[in-house]
């Protein structure tokens, strides 16, 4: 493990046995990134964040539980997206997809040939991040695939941390604005990925 997952480690321990200050740690630190990541899927800010007060609530109330196999950030985001489907398992929203997709209740939903599947989906993202300015783009991809904080970040270009934290709600919100022409088409993906989970 590197400095960084050590530094977790150790706070999430003090969390396991109950510390409070450690757990502000965690909710200071990631909150809003994944507030705003789980409002790429379902575009309702208020909803995305109590699904990511949910999440927490369960961080904290199955703390002595959980294993960190990796970081606490990729435990937390990964979770997220769990959150996602789960929310789309609520009965209301299968009924209307249900409706929209189908009138025979034994259909066995797939995607249409015109949705994109999941592998379009992970190419369309990226060619969303491609289209971000370099220094936007850079900073993007040191949070989300290297896993750095802003702090390591800011430490790495030797810029501000406010830089970062602008130059990321920058490229969120660039993201959003790209992705929104085909919230449809990922909606009822993750729909149809539920729906056909066993």
């Amino acid at each position: 493990m590197n400095k960084k997952n050590d530094e977790e480690q150790f706070i999430f321990n003090r969390m396991a046995e109950g510390d409070k200050e450690a757990f502000r740690f965690f909710f200071e630190k990631y909150y809003s990134d994944l507030c705003n990541l789980v409002n790429i899927y379902i575009h309702n800010q208020f909803i995305s964040e109590e699904l990511v007060q949910d999440i927490y609530v369960y961080f904290w109330e199955k703390r002595e539980k959980i294993n960190i196999e990796t970081s606490v950030k990729s435990y937390l985001f990964r979770a997220s997206k769990n959150r996602c489907l789960n929310y789309l398992r609520n009965e209301k929203t299968k009924l209307n997809i249900h409706t929209k997709l189908s009138k025979d209740r034994d259909t066995t939903y797939e995607l249409p040939e015109n949705y994109i599947d999941a592998e379009k989906l992970e190419i369309l993202i990226k060619n969303a991040v491609d289209t971000l300015p370099e220094r936007c783009r850079n900073i993007y991809n040191l949070s989300r695939e290297k896993e750095l904080s802003y702090k390591e970040i800011s430490n790495e270009l030797k810029i501000s941390v406010k830089t970062v934290e602008n130059q990321m709600s920058i490229a969120l919100k660039r993201l959003r604005e790209f992705l929104r022409p085909y919230y449809d088409d990922i909606f009822i993906l993750l729909i149809i990925m539920v729906i056909n989970q066993p």
